[in-house]
């Protein structure tokens, strides 16, 4: 695999976590830095707080790291560092109001930690949480410096880009906050079109299953009529079978569209596959032949239709630069596999989350079938399904 490909694979993965680890090492660094060319402390209250405070940095870094492994701890470990943080601030500010002398030290790797976990706060929490939160990060990462060392002390400028930070953590929270909404419901969106997809095909599937039930009863009724016997019961059923079909053509026509008017289901597997695949030649497609054999329940036929569909349209929406598309249709034993993969791995990998995919698996999995999607051998995106069927000899 070449590096080209390897990076985005990388940075959206791993990429995030080790830049945050290499800041706030390279940010324990500076501190440690300064606070070796710092005058020694002097007094008791100084003294403690000197050796307290630059230890501050690496265990809040810790704590911050940690978040990403205990996403649901997120509330107690900015909490934690939060309390450590003031705790540093107040054996400082005792031990400055006491004149006792205390060297000025920067805190940046502790200022990162509680801006990464305010941003966190933000992202993840409730609203009342995340509002908490952040007022109290903005106020411990901007009033620590001046607190610590003195208005008149140069590190009180410390407050500015501390500030600073805090107000890109915030905002970084919030977009992040908004984005994980907007894809809940664009996920809700797509699983209420599919279930209402489900929903206009149910007349058509079990329809079919009603009628022949009201026929066969139509045909005893007659022969018991026939033969001088009381046929009141089936009379019955009957009517009951057909009010049936009445009702759910009155209930599923509601949900019905011009667009799924004018679409109709079909009957084969063969035939859901030469609708779902253009003719027009920008998709290879290879049918076993054993695929004709193939005898599947109409929901798998449909299921298979529109799972090529959606994996086709996601092609053209994610992977525009894909030059080789290719679907798959073969018969393994009691299961038609379906695969569909093409050469624009790059494209495709930023999206692999479509939102299209997650109906089509719960969909697929409904009829006993399973999907998977990624990257496949020869470095191209494939989408790989497999559907309950029944394969006749000969």
């Amino acid at each position: 695999m070449s590096a080209k490909a390897w990076w985005p694979q990388w940075a959206g993965r791993r990429g995030p976590v080790l830049a945050e680890v290499a800041a706030l090492v390279a940010f324990v660094v500076v501190d440690a830095v300064f606070a070796v060319r710092a005058a020694p402390a002097t007094g008791p209250l100084a003294v403690p707080a000197g050796e307290f405070v630059p230890g501050l940095g690496p265990a809040a870094g810790v704590l911050a790291v940690l978040r990403r492994r205990f996403p649901g701890r997120i509330a107690s470990l900015t909490a934690g560092v939060l309390g450590l943080s003031v705790l540093g601030t107040a054996l400082s500010a005792a031990a400055t109001a006491a004149g006792q002398g205390l060297s000025p030290q920067p805190d940046t790797a502790e200022t990162l930690a509680v801006v990464l976990l305010v941003g966190a706060c933000c992202h993840r929490l409730p609203p009342r949480w995340a509002a908490a939160f952040a007022v109290a990060g903005g106020l411990v990462v901007t009033l620590a410096p001046v607190f610590r060392f003195g208005l008149r002390s140069t590190a009180a400028l410390l407050a500015v880009p501390a500030a600073l930070a805090w107000g890109a953590a915030l905002a970084t929270g919030l977009v992040l906050r908004d984005a994980d909404a907007r894809r809940r419901g664009a996920i809700g969106e797509v699983r209420a079109g599919e279930r209402l997809r489900l929903a206009r095909e149910l007349h058509d599937l079990v329809a079919f299953h009603i009628t022949g039930v009201v026929v066969r009863v139509q045909a005893a009724r007659r022969v018991a009529e026939r033969q001088g016997q009381d046929a009141a019961a089936l009379a019955q059923v009957e009517e009951a079978g057909v009010e049936a079909l009445a009702a759910m053509r009155r209930l599923v026509g509601m949900l019905r569209t011009e667009e799924a008017e004018l679409f109709r289901p079909p009957e084969t597997v063969l035939a859901a596959i030469d609708q779902a695949v253009p003719g027009d030649g920008t998709v290879a497609l290879r049918v076993d032949e054993d695929v004709g054999h193939v005898s599947a329940t109409p929901e798998v036929v449909t299921t298979a239709h529109r799972l090529l569909t959606e994996a086709l349209t996601n092609v053209r929406r994610h992977a525009p630069g894909a030059t080789e598309v290719t679907v798959t249709a073969e018969a393994e034993g009691n299961w038609l596999v379906l695969r569909v993969d093409n050469d624009g791995v790059k494209g495709a990998t930023r999206r692999a989350g479509g939102y299209g995919l997650v109906g089509m698996t719960e969909r697929v999995a409904a009829v006993g079938g399973t999907v998977q999607a990624g990257v496949a051998e020869g470095h191209r995106w494939q989408v790989a399904a497999r559907l309950p069927v029944r394969v006749a000899a000969g």
